[in-house]
């Protein structure tokens, strides 16, 4: 069953960098084919195995601000220093006149918008680590990035931990096994689908 498209749902999971909510959402997109990945646009450099247009919109900072000065963002934030991220106005109409639910992998300022921006049509979930030492760890595990942009995430992950209670589901990710279950239940219950 595929939700209707002229109404839109979208699913906002949202958390801290290193709480899992990128695993949890590529989980659910082979799961579920009423699902469609929102790609991201940013200004950030590509890492190694990402692809432009699936993994996000890479953009020159130049490519960015025009962009925002056109109006095409529905949202975004400088979630670093000189470093953006947004959600595409085209990508959601795209995923819509497809006739499928959104699903969004995104920082915790820009799922706290786009709740803002589509109250009725979300449901947004925030991925919980079991504690802050926990995430911290899973950052450092992870060895993508210098120790200043792991401190710069890590500072930036206590202030966004405490915005846990600001959506409208909580999502622990301690057993990841666990929280993909609940996860598929969140979808299903979203969904409106009778397992």
């Amino acid at each position: 069953m595929s939700p209707d498209p002229t109404s839109g749902k979208m699913l906002i999971f949202t958390a801290p960098s290193g709480a899992g909510k990128t695993t949890i959402v590529r989980h659910l997109l082979k799961h579920f084919g009423e699902l469609a990945f929102s790609v991201s646009a940013t200004n950030r450099p590509i890492r190694e195995g990402e692809e432009d247009g699936r993994s996000y919109y890479f953009l020159s900072t130049e490519e960015f601000e025009a962009k925002i000065a056109a109006g095409d963002f529905v949202e975004y934030e400088e979630v670093y220093p000189g470093r953006f991220y947004g959600t595409l106005r085209s990508e959601i109409e795209r995923i819509w006149a497809n006739g499928q639910a959104i699903v969004f992998d995104i920082e915790v300022k820009g799922a706290t918008n786009l709740k803002k921006f589509y109250p009725e049509e979300s449901t947004a979930v925030f991925v919980a680590p079991p504690s802050p030492e926990v995430l911290f760890q899973r950052l450092r595990d992870r060895k993508t990035e210098s120790e200043a942009e792991i401190q710069t995430r890590i500072d930036r992950a206590g202030e966004e931990l405490t915005y846990v209670n600001s959506f409208d589901r909580v999502l622990l990710n301690d057993d990841l096994e666990t929280a993909l279950a609940e996860a598929e239940s969140i979808v299903l219950d979203v969904l409106g689908i009778v397992d």
